[in-house]
């Protein structure tokens, strides 16, 4: 992956986590990350 692809995934997801806070709140960003976390350690597990 390079610098570029790096940089503009980085610009996404800090735009999409942007977006959904001004239009839905912080509520659900917690259960978000739990599951993100639930899911790496699956992931992790299966390696």
């Amino acid at each position: 992956m390079t610098n570029q692809i790096a940089l503009g995934l980085a610009l996404l997801i800090l735009g999409a986590i942007t977006v959904d806070v001004m239009l839905y709140g912080t509520e659900h960003l917690l259960f978000l990350a739990r599951k993100m976390a639930d899911l790496i350690e699956w992931l992790a597990f299966w390696r």
